[in-house]
Order: structure tokens, then C-alpha cells, then sequence
């Protein structure tokens, strides 16, 4: 009985820690998704708007692996479609802005993209710290840390795209930033998409 107990106490204290974890990521990357939105909108960066709404998808990814921590595998299954779903849309709101940007073209403040690319990059660089000792716990934190672990070479994506719209004047490597970020974001959405039916298959 002593044994189940510190089995199932040591579980609940595992959760407790992946909770605490993810709360305060969810905290960082919904701050950050204003922040970053906010700073594309104001520069005119589609590559940094894709970087925003990865960041939107990071809190939301965040906050669902946390209501699944303690959850079954359908149930893990079910909120995986849905963060997949959440993926997708974000994907093809970053291709309609980039169709708009092919008609009607602008350029992009530079200086805005590779300063909000870095702040970016410090405040992921933080969550994948506080990720680190979760990454071979479970399936789910598995997950999460190679998400955040990916959001880094967004975030280098994006300041390499600033310097070079600096150094050639014209907003196309802005435009093909955000075109790679967008393959990124649906290659990720189909992942989960096949996991999760992969798992929903099992659990039947």
C-alpha cells in the first residue's frame, strides 16, 4: 500500500510541477503575442506577424497540454485535432496576409522586425529554459518542448529577414520569411493532425 501511495504521490507531484511549468509559458507567449502583433502591424512585417501567431499558437498549445496533463488518451487525442485545427488557421491567416502584400507591396521597418525578432527570441529562449528538465517526462511536455525549441529558429528566421530587408531595400524577404513560416505552421498542423487520429485509432 506504502508503495502505491509514493507512486501515486510522486505522479501528483510530477503534475503539479508540469502545471507550474506551463502556466508561466502560457503567460509568456500570450504576452508576447500582443506585443509582437502589435509591433508587425506598426512595421508592416509580415514575417514578424507570423511570428506573433505562432507565439498566439504557443499559449494555446500551452494552455490545452495543461488541461491534459491529468487526461486520458482520447481525451489528449481530442484537444491535440483541435490545437491542429488552431495551427491551420494561423497558417492561412499569415498566407492571406502575404497574397495581400504580393498586391499591394510595402516595406518593411527593419529596425522594428530585428529589435521584436530578439525580444522574441529572449522570451523563448526563457520558456525552453523552464521546458528543459520536462522534455523526456511525457509524450505531452515531449511535445511542447520541441515546440518551443522550434519557435527559436523562427525567431532567427525573422532577424536574418530584417537585415536583409535592410541590406536590399525591398520588402521580398520579408514576404519569403513569412511564406516559410507558413510551410512550417501546416507541416505542424498536419503532425498533430496525424498523431492525434493515430491516437483516437488506439484508444478505440
Amino acid at each position: 500500500m506504502a508503495g502505491c501511495c509514493d507512486d501515486g504521490c510522486s505522479l501528483d507531484r510530477l503534475r503539479e510541477r508540469q502545471r507550474g511549468t506551463l502556466q508561466m509559458v502560457l503567460g509568456i507567449n500570450a504576452v508576447m503575442f500582443f506585443v509582437i502583433a502589435a509591433a508587425a502591424l506598426y512595421g508592416k512585417s509580415t514575417a514578424l506577424l507570423a511570428d506573433s501567431l505562432d507565439n498566439l499558437g504557443d499559449a494555446l498549445t500551452y494552455g490545452l497540454s495543461l488541461y491534459a496533463v491529468s487526461r486520458d488518451i482520447t481525451v489528449k487525442a481530442k484537444v491535440a485535432l483541435f490545437k491542429g485545427g488552431l495551427i491551420a488557421l494561423a497558417a492561412t491567416a499569415v498566407a492571406v496576409q502575404i497574397i495581400y502584400k504580393l498586391f499591394v507591396p510595402s516595406l518593411p521597418t527593419f529596425e522594428v522586425m530585428g529589435a521584436f525578432s530578439l525580444l522574441g527570441l529572449a522570451a523563448n529562449s526563457l520558456c525552453l529554459f523552464m521546458l528543459w528538465r520536462h522534455r523526456r517526462e511525457d509524450v505531452n511536455m515531449s511535445s511542447v518542448w520541441e515546440c518551443s525549441r522550434n519557435d527559436i529558429a523562427s525567431n532567427l528566421s525573422v532577424f536574418v529577414a530584417a537585415g536583409a530587408v535592410w541590406f536590399t531595400g525591398t520588402g521580398w524577404p520579408d514576404i519569403v520569411v513569412a511564406l516559410g513560416l507558413v510551410c512550417l505552421l501546416m507541416r505542424s498542423a498536419i503532425r498533430v493532425f496525424s498523431s492525434a487520429r493515430a491516437a483516437l485509432r488506439e484508444a478505440g
